[in-house]
């Protein structure tokens, strides 16, 4: 791409398109919880097999991302998110004509299959197509829209619920995604890959994704995603076994919390455009003052007009430290290896999301609910190590480093 057109319409264009499709990724994984019941009734199948269907998809995404990510960095990324793209959203359509739940489950699977093209794909054209004085914003912006998918997709099912029947709702929230598809053909000339590289041996890429500062990156963003998980899914109960929180001021303190969590990575990306420099500083420092407000909400009862303010703070420090993450990990990334790269390391996000819940439970099952929040704390601080760990041996000359190794 020329520099002639790298202007800042240009990364609106590219953001707007990328960060629609991962909206939709992420909204898929979370309109079906809200039909669990329904489904229930349709089926005549236990909760436990309803939950299925979203491990599924989201086990799919994350096993699948890492080899997914080797072809991007291979073929290309553009004709993969297009694919995926369409694939994600035709499986959640064609649920609307099942009447086996067992076809549900296959359906979940292969919608798994397309979104693990998301992140690989996404961050390989962001890479190749976003001026460099823009990325962090626009790895920001790919984040909160992420989030955004998140965050509407159970109102968005319960308001659909109210004027059309379960399958009216998917088969409509599921066609969305042809539209989108059109759009990236239509704008693809906008899209870069990133730069090509010399063809490296074979092995190569499995060296890269074991190496010292890569797995120090993975087990960064796994332990960040267990702790959010401990955060997310036990701050309400933590709570109200402590202190005696009501329901409403519980839930308000959590929804502060994934407010700011989401906001913050806006903020992020602003500073590691702007003003750049010690990434790691930025994000020890914002890590370091949340760990401090989560433990204070173990420690001190909070007056019930406080306690959202003050999760809204933790959460705003977490998710500013986020996009600076991401932007240390692209830095991180030898050339022609960002798809591989960050397929493999955001597998760790599903995964550490997945291993907290039944712990954290446990911990609160055997009466020790004080312990929740200070375990998200001491994953947080395991999680500034490895990130120290991750900087300083990518920043090591390439001699050194094999040496390391």
């Amino acid at each position: 791409m020329s520099e002639a057109i790298l202007t800042p319409k240009r990364d609106a264009q590219i953001c707007a398109l990328i960060g629609t499709g991962h909206f939709l990724s992420h909204f898929y994984v979370l309109c079906l919880p809200p039909l669990f019941l329904v489904w229930r009734d349709e089926f005549g199948v236990s909760f436990a097999m309803l939950g299925l269907a979203v491990a599924l998809m989201s086990g799919t995404t994350a096993l699948l991302q890492t080899p997914v990510g080797f072809l991007v960095d291979k073929h290309g990324a553009r004709r993969f998110l297009v694919g995926g793209t369409l694939l994600m959203a035709l499986s959640i359509s064609a649920m609307a004509f099942v009447h086996d739940y067992r076809l549900i489950l296959v359906l979940a699977v292969l919608s798994g299959v397309g979104n693990s093209v998301i992140h690989p794909a996404d961050y390989a054209i962001l890479a190749g197509s976003i001026r460099k004085e823009f990325i962090g914003r626009a790895f920001a912006l790919h984040t909160f829209t992420g989030n955004l998918g998140f965050a509407l997709a159970p109102p968005a099912i319960a308001l659909l619920l109210l004027v059309m029947d379960w399958r009216g709702a998917l088969l409509l929230v599921g066609l969305l995604g042809v539209p989108v598809v059109g759009l990236i053909l239509w704008q693809s000339r906008i899209l870069s890959d990133q730069p090509k590289v010399r063809a490296a041996p074979r092995e190569s890429g499995a060296r890269l994704l074991t190496s010292k500062p890569i797995l120090a990156f993975f087990a960064f963003f796994l332990l960040s995603a267990m702790a959010g998980s401990g955060m997310t899914a036990f701050l309400i109960t933590v709570l109200g076994v402590l202190w005696g929180t009501p329901i409403a001021i519980a839930s308000m303190a959590l929804t502060g919390y994934m407010a700011g969590a989401t906001g913050g990575t806006l903020v992020g990306g602003w500073w590691a455009d702007k003003r750049g420099g010690n990434l790691l500083g930025f994000v020890t420092v914002l890590t370091l003052c949340a760990m401090g407000l989560i433990l204070s909400l173990g420690l001190v009862p909070y007056p019930d007009l406080v306690l959202p303010a003050v999760a809204l703070v933790a959460g705003l420090c977490l998710g500013s430290s986020r996009t600076p993450r991401d932007v240390m990990l692209k830095e991180a990334c030898p050339p022609g290896e960002i798809g591989k790269v960050f397929g493999f390391v955001s597998a760790g996000l599903p995964l550490g999301s997945a291993l907290m819940p039944v712990p954290m439970g446990l911990l609160i099952d055997f009466g020790m609910a004080w312990m929740v929040l200070p375990v998200v704390a001491l994953l947080l601080g395991l999680s500034l190590l490895c990130a120290g760990g991750a900087r300083s041996l990518a920043a090591m000359p390439r001699p050194a480093l094999q040496a390391a190794e």
